[in-house]
């Protein structure tokens, strides 16, 4: 028999060998027929994305675009019920509060990802079913197809954290029809199943029972065009009836795209005072409980990222990443909502008035030498 430490020994040198297949690796990565498959395995964490996962995938999808037998890449989520729900926050408000290059390194590669996705050459297929907030948002939406289900969950919930909606978010909600993705940055509002697709977030709309054949039918594909997949996707999205129910908006669009179509907070405030309807009541209590540096640099965000290239915007980001990472209210925000769970955050400054327009500027100063290079 092996002595103690010579079994651990081999034990340990197994679990080396089968981390990239074995059910406790965070992030399976396969191929199979002509598709790579990333299967994001931290269903107890709500497959929230580590630098870890993020160091896997980025290189995996790199060489599955060179590949040239594989012709689309698929990813999911496990444990069914969410397909990512945010970026690994703890681990980086830890890292950020002693000055741990961590707080660096993950949004350097977070949003290196999240342009090597919208850059990619292979059609690239989001299974969004569950929740998707934050970094899965950036790991599905700027891929070409995104597949929402009954179970999906969208939302885009920074502001609440002294954060902004990052993962190229300065990106895809400006050019969401009217000023939607506005309303969705600001308040942090949820959509749910069918409303993501009418939104514009996801491309296809497939009941959630329907994704492993679909996922088998992705596979079984012979090398298949672009067209041949948005055919596949189609005739799955033909078969669930979508436009049974209106889009959840649709009553407050008018509203939505007069009250958040103003050029500052103080005036979107102003707006939703003196519209004094229900919705706007609503809309400002939501707005009251936000970190006032996070609404003022979200809105900047995407009234410039409207017209800026995904690189842009990422680069961008990275910027306003980093100056959150220099604040106070990132990590207020996370302990209120996440550590201790109080949800009464004190930010700092505490009012939209006392948020300068220097202080935004600074926010969004180039880094030199540190900036994001894409």
């Amino acid at each position: 028999r092996l002595k103690p430490f010579n079994r651990l020994q081999v034990i340990l040198q197994h679990l080396k060998m089968s981390k990239h297949t074995d059910s406790t690796a965070e992030v399976l990565l396969e191929k199979r027929g002509g598709a790579g498959i990333i299967t994001l395995n931290r269903p107890k964490a709500l497959n929230a994305l580590n630098l870890s996962m993020i160091q896997q995938i980025y290189p995996q999808i790199k060489t599955w675009e060179q590949d040239p037998e594989t012709f689309l890449i698929i990813i999911k989520g496990t444990g069914g019920k969410a397909f990512c729900a945010g970026g690994d926050i703890r681990a980086i408000t830890d890292a950020g509060k002693v000055g741990d290059r961590l707080a660096q390194d993950f949004f350097r590669g977070e949003y290196m990802l999240n342009n090597a996705i919208g850059m990619c050459k292979k059609p690239y297929v989001a299974l969004i079913d569950g929740i998707t907030m934050g970094g899965g948002v950036g790991l599905s939406v700027h891929g070409h197809f995104r597949v929402a289900t009954e179970k999906t969950l969208f939302a885009m919930p920074e502001t609440a954290i002294g954060l902004f909606p990052d993962v190229g978010g300065g990106y895809f909600l400006p050019r969401l029809s009217g000023k939607i993705g506005y309303y969705l940055a600001l308040t942090g509002f949820r959509l749910k199943g069918r409303d993501v697709l009418k939104a514009g977030i996801a491309t296809h709309f497939v009941d959630s029972e329907k994704l492993p054949a679909l996922e088998k039918d992705l596979i079984a594909l012979k090398s298949p065009s672009t067209e041949n997949i948005a055919d596949l996707l189609n005739s799955y999205h033909v078969k669930s009836k979508v436009d049974q129910e209106k889009f959840v908006l649709d009553e407050h669009m008018e509203k939505i795209n007069s009250l958040f179509s103003a050029n500052s907070m103080e005036e979107i405030v102003k707006k939703l005072k003196q519209d004094g309807s229900p919705f706007a009541v609503k809309q400002l209590e939501t707005i009251n409980k936000m970190s006032p540096t996070s609404l003022k640099i979200t809105l900047r965000q995407l009234r410039e990222g409207a017209s800026m290239s995904l690189q842009d915007v990422l680069t961008m980001e990275y910027r306003l990443s980093q100056a959150c990472m220099r604040g106070h209210d990132f990590y207020e925000g996370v302990r209120a909502v996440l550590i201790d769970k109080d949800q009464s955050p004190k930010w700092k400054p505490a009012a939209l008035e006392e948020v300068s327009d220097e202080f935004v500027d600074d926010c969004f100063k180039p880094l030199g030498d540190n900036d994001l290079k894409l």
